[in-house]
């Protein structure tokens, strides 16, 4: 009698569990069913709206420096080399000694050559006195007229070598005074290529060089392809520049370090190279530490550097964070937000770096919003919340308003 009881008992508490498990599940259910249709949040990300400014245009171009005027050391006259005054890779100055040339044999030129000079004067003068001896006995025809006209050749043949021999003396003076060669010009002179003793050939033998150092040159060459880009951009009114000859030039080394002294345009060639494809141009800078001792300026003929052009000037022109371009199989692109708020793939076309920010040649225009943040979070098409990037500070513009505070 008591076990049907029991399992009755038993089974009505089963139902009871059943019961109320079957309501947590129904619930759960409803839960999850409403939270499925609940649509999920807009990606948010930051923008920058697309402004044109007026900005620098700063290309730069490989150049090589050189000397401003190097001056070739040669002999006038053949001979040998005596004595050697300079001390090699030292400043000369003009009208300094550097070589002199046996001039033992120059002398000996030079002095008959003055003789002959007085002999030819000697001779006319002669011939003069003999000429006025005749002429009046012609008159009395105590001499034929071939004795006058034998009188009056001869005073001419007297001139005429008279001439030849002073001729001579200037030459055989030239030659002795350039015996002694002297620096014609300012300058810092390098190694000798012949010393004493060594026999040398006139106008053929260099003997020395000397550069002058202040002021330098620096030349580079302009690919035709940007020339033809700058008549274009000049032309469409997006470029603007003073005249050529008044464009300046900024010097970095190979180390990095910057010229403080600025360039000028001073040269174009007339004509492309046609083995480069290129333009010659030529910057002079000025170095007043090439006038002192070697060691005291770091600006040598032959020194590769690059030169980053001013004087040109862009506007209307397009900057963007180097962040918010983007690189596809097709090329640049950035990401748009439309006035729906759609994020839209657009196709750019960059050109060069400026500061931080890539400058766009097409593919933006004023007032657009661009995607600076936040690309990881969106597709081309989805709706997005934007919002408006906002600039941080640096970490020294903290630490400087921190300092203010303490104080």
């Amino acid at each position: 009698m008591h076990r049907p009881i029991q399992w009755l008992a038993s089974f009505s508490s089963l139902a009871g569990c059943t019961g109320i498990g079957l309501l947590i599940l129904l619930l759960i259910g409803c839960v999850q069913n409403s939270a499925d249709d609940t649509p999920a949040p807009a990606p948010q990300v930051e923008v920058i709206t697309v402004a044109t400014q007026t900005i620098e245009d700063e290309p730069e171009f490989i150049g090589q420096t050189e000397a401003f005027r190097p001056v070739e050391i040669r002999s006038q006259v053949s001979g040998i080399i005596k004595e050697v005054y300079f001390v090699e890779g030292r400043n000369v100055k003009k009208g300094d000694k550097l070589y002199l040339i046996d001039p033992v044999p120059f002398n000996a030129i030079y002095l008959s050559s003055k003789a002959k000079v007085a002999q030819a004067q000697a001779r006319l003068n002669q011939a003069k006195q003999d000429l006025a001896r005749v002429r009046p006995l012609l008159a009395k025809q105590a001499v034929s007229k071939k004795n006058v006209d034998d009188a009056e050749a001869e005073v001419l043949a007297a001139k005429a070598a008279l001439e030849a021999a002073q001729n001579d003396l200037v030459k055989a003076k030239f030659d002795l005074d350039n015996t002694l060669i002297t620096a014609p010009v300012d300058g810092r002179i390098g190694r000798s290529h012949f010393y004493e003793g060594r026999l040398i050939s006139a106008q053929t033998t260099l003997l020395a060089t000397i550069d002058q150092l202040d002021p330098m040159y620096v030349n580079v060459s302009v690919p035709e392809s940007y020339l033809l880009r700058r008549r274009r951009e000049l032309a469409e009114h997006k470029i603007e520049r003073p005249d050529i000859f008044k464009l300046r030039g900024v010097m970095t080394f190979s180390d990095g370090s910057v010229y403080p002294e600025e360039g000028v345009l001073d040269f174009a060639d007339v004509a492309i190279r046609p083995e480069t494809g290129t333009l010659q141009g030529r910057f002079k800078f000025p170095n007043p530490e090439g006038r002192e001792s070697p060691g005291q300026s770091y600006f040598y003929p032959g020194q590769f550097v690059r030169i980053r052009l001013k004087g040109y000037i862009r506007t209307n022109a397009v900057l963007v964070p180097q962040r918010a371009v983007q690189q596809g199989p097709t090329g640049s692109f950035v990401y748009v937000i439309d006035k729906g708020g759609r994020a839209e793939l657009r196709p750019v076309q960059v050109s060069a770096w400026h500061g931080k920010e890539w400058l766009i040649e097409k593919g933006l225009q004023a007032g657009e919003r661009v995607v600076v943040e936040g690309f990881h979070r969106i597709l081309p098409g989805i709706e997005v919340n934007a919002v408006q990037h906002q600039k941080t500070q640096s970490l020294s513009n903290d630490l400087t308003e921190k300092v203010s505070e303490h104080k």
